[in-house]
């Protein structure tokens, strides 16, 4: 018999994460992550991206899982307030009982939350945050910027991505991973071209925040059709691996599906499935799932577009 069943989470310091993306561009425009841009589209400022804070659950979920956590981990987050450079945030994670799972969530030092989700360790992974939100939604049926799109559109190629220390991300992520492990509020040897070796699988990780940069770095290649040009933001976000973890300098193939459309007074959103799949082994190694959230307002011919396909304009 316990003594109390009082549920305890654990917590990480204080940090200030670090904006990378004030560079970024695609569709030949600025980003949400630009000031001027953010601005115009009525945001208190240009935001961090939120996978950055991935990095400061790193720690806390090493602690519960151990080792597993960068072989099997799974973080599926619902981003929830937009952070900027100079404020603090805070990591808290709550194991569940079973001691394979835990709940998370991030907030700002006054407090504000800035996402929640679940983390586990495989292979059988309980329900996530974002299995229990798209099992949430409503079918989009008057979708504008993503109206050429459909469930179950797969990606016009499978793309080949690798990532090495000094390589430049291009135009969605411009830096390097040397370039982040500089500014990475939780730094690891594990990550770096000096001691990864030391890691227990003898070679350089890429960190599960990287992961998504990885990932995103050829999306262009997929074509997936999409009015614009039009401004985005990433809404939700998981990242599951299989066989990790993912290794540094190492091919990997890509292969996107959309697994659902939805759509809120102010965004379109497109749910994309990556599958990640060692390109020497042909082995399924990691799945990721990103809710991209385009911005309804960020797309000057929206209304005209809206009234041309016979959609209804939300008041």
């Amino acid at each position: 018999m316990k003594a109390f069943d009082t549920p305890v989470a654990i917590c990480g310091p204080l940090r200030q994460p670090r904006q990378m993306l004030a560079e970024q561009s695609y569709g030949g425009h600025s980003s949400i992550h630009d000031d001027s841009m953010a601005d115009k589209l009525g945001f208190s400022g240009a935001p961090i991206e939120g996978p950055t804070h991935f990095s400061q659950f790193d720690p806390l979920l090493f602690d519960l899982f151990g080792q597993a956590w960068f072989e099997t981990g799974c973080i599926s987050s619902h981003y929830q307030n937009m952070v900027v450079e100079g404020e603090e945030v805070r990591a808290f994670a709550r194991p569940n009982a079973d001691r394979k799972s835990a709940l998370i969530w991030a907030e700002k030092k006054d407090g504000t939350p800035v996402l929640a989700g679940t983390a586990s360790i495989g292979p059988d992974h309980p329900e996530t945050e974002l299995d229990r939100r798209r099992a949430k939604l409503r079918p989009a049926d008057q979708l504008v910027i993503l109206a050429d799109q459909y469930v179950g559109m797969k990606g016009a190629t499978p793309e080949k991505a690798i990532m090495d220390f000094d390589q430049h991300m291009g135009n969605l992520y411009p830096f390097s991973l040397n370039d982040k492990l500089e500014k990475i509020t939780e730094p690891s040897p594990w990550y770096t071209r000096e001691h990864g070796g030391g890691s227990p699988w003898g070679r350089a990780i890429i960190p599960f925040e990287m992961i998504s940069v990885l990932t995103e770095y050829t999306s262009a290649q997929a074509e997936f059709p999409a009015r614009g040009p039009a401004v985005g933001l990433f809404a939700d976000q998981e990242i599951k691996l299989i066989q990790g973890p993912l290794f540094v300098n190492h091919p990997y193939r890509l292969e996107r599906e959309i697994v659902a459309l939805s759509e809120s007074r102010r965004v379109e959103s497109s749910w994309t499935l990556t599958r990640v799949y060692d390109e020497k082994s042909d082995v399924l190694v990691a799945e990721c799932i990103l809710n991209h959230s385009v911005v309804k307002a960020s797309y000057e011919d929206y209304e005209a577009e809206a009234r041309r396909l016979g959609k209804a304009l939300q008041e």
